[in-house]
């Protein structure tokens, strides 16, 4: 049955003390509201329906640059007046895109942990049907409680402001996702009401108008807590980060990747790992990461889209980002990978190394102390301590290439556009402003002075 999707994204989150939307804040570097779109995703609506409010177009220009930005529409909501009167005014919306068979999942953009898993099977479950998903909390204070008949029928939710103490007292609580056909919302939506203690078209008045129709409730049940829990205030965000994190954490190791501290790692986008690799304390992977077999990671290190090979050690405060690694390399401690960089295998970058759009060689070295960048270097290279490729003239970037098994002495400066030819040395201290020919000496050094009977300066006394 075809299926679209709305999402309520339309609150202002006052309780967020923030000058952004409460959908806009992040978890695990993406906004709320992101998360739920990548979820919707999964189940494959033909539409996502956003229908937005506070800064609404911060909104829109956010999801804008979204891979299936194209799929989503937007609707509205002006006056936050509930969200039976969120759900209404994306029916314009709805009625264009669909036909009135279409089934139609309602969403919240503030409840960014739902999984595409507990859609898809609540999708399935609700078909012919107006289903609730539900989950059954302990403290159940602050939800709509569901009234079920002595057969166990839904048939009412009740808020927590309209609630009797009995009713109070139920632990089975709405999660505000539903899901319905269209043509059921075209009939239901106009009929509710606001008389209630918030004044207030609440959405799960259509229960009762279901069961006076004669329309089967059904529900189901939301896999954890944890999936159907909202943001509100940043104490919130928080828990829900960390709840993020360690399914993360739980996910790598499964996966068969030991963490020497579940809870200090952050994954920031996807990661694959391969069989035995290690990740230290307070490692941060973003985008799209993959490591290989055996791989190790220090503590402190940020590793955002790139690929590391098999048996390669990054040590600890190293960043690799838009980068790609060899096998039995060594990066670190304190080494910085640029985008653009390709590092073949038994490379080695040392500590207090930045490479930057480089291709560096089967078994070339960069010890330390040394910036990289734009540069050719082939197998078996030396670089020494100090050595700065000179790459930027203030407006255009030139490149430095060097040939298999050159040495670089210490404290050299490489002046692009420079070639040095293979198997050639470059003395310490050197400013290298042309090309240096295979198997040769460069020696580029002012001249050492001696002056004899030279003093050193004295601090004059002050007057007294």
């Amino acid at each position: 049955m075809p299926l679209e999707v709305v999402i309520l994204a339309a609150g202002q989150g006052s309780r967020m003390k923030s000058d952004q939307p409460k959908v806009l804040h992040q978890i695990a570097g993406k906004p709320l509201v992101q998360h739920v779109i990548d979820a919707a995703l999964q189940v494959e609506p033909g539409h996502i329906h956003i229908v937005y409010g506070h800064q609404g177009e911060r909104v829109r220009q956010t999801l804008s640059s979204l891979p299936e930005a194209h799929r989503l529409t937007y609707s509205e909501q002006a006056e936050q007046l509930g969200t039976g009167h969120a759900v209404a005014q994306a029916l314009p919306s709805l009625n264009e895109a669909a036909d009135d068979t279409s089934q139609v999942l309602i969403l919240y953009g503030d409840v960014p942990l739902i999984g595409a898993e507990t859609l898809r099977a609540f999708v399935a479950a609700s078909e012919g049907k107006l289903g609730i998903l539900t989950v059954t909390l302990e403290d159940s204070r602050g939800y709509g409680r569901i009234l079920r008949n002595d057969s166990d029928d839904i048939i009412g939710i009740v808020e927590e402001k309209d609630a009797s103490d009995e009713q109070k007292a139920i632990k089975e609580v709405n999660t505000g996702i539903m899901c319905c056909s269209l043509n059921r919302l075209n009939q239901w939506l106009p009929r509710l009401s606001s008389n209630n203690a918030q004044g207030e078209y609440y959405l799960t008045d259509i229960v009762a108008l279901a069961v006076a129709d004669g329309v089967p409730v059904g529900s189901g049940e939301a896999a954890s807590a944890m999936e159907v829990e909202g943001v509100n205030n940043r104490l919130q965000l928080a828990a829900l980060e960390r709840q993020f994190q360690r399914r993360e954490a739980d996910r790598l190791m499964t996966e068969g990747c030991t963490l020497a501290d579940p809870a200090r790692i952050d994954v920031r986008g996807s990661v694959r790992t391969g069989r035995d690799c290690f990740a230290d304390i307070n490692v941060v992977f973003e985008g799209e990461v993959v490591l290989g077999d055996r791989v190790s990671v220090g503590p402190n290190c940020v590793l955002r889209n790139c690929t590391i090979g098999d048996d390669t050690e990054v040590l600890a405060f190293s960043t690799i980002d838009g980068s790609k690694v060899g096998s039995h390399a060594v990066i670190g401690p304190y080494a910085r990978l640029r985008p653009g960089c390709e590092l073949a295998d038994n490379t080695k970058i040392g500590n207090f190394v930045e490479v930057k759009k480089s291709v560096i060689g089967e078994g070339s070295k960069v010890n330390h102390l040394s910036y990289v960048g734009d540069s050719d270097i082939g197998k078996g290279v030396n670089i020494g301590a100090g050595t700065i490729t000179c790459n930027y003239d203030g407006v255009n970037k030139f490149k430095t290439v060097l040939g298999d098994g050159v040495f670089i002495g210490s404290n050299t400066a490489l002046v692009a556009p420079v070639n040095v030819g293979a198997n050639a040395t470059v003395g310490a201290g050197s400013v290298i402003t042309h090309d240096v020919e295979a198997d040769s000496l460069a020696v580029a050094r002012g001249k050492q002075k001696k002056i004899d009977g030279w003093k050193r300066p004295v601090r004059n006394k002050p007057n007294t």
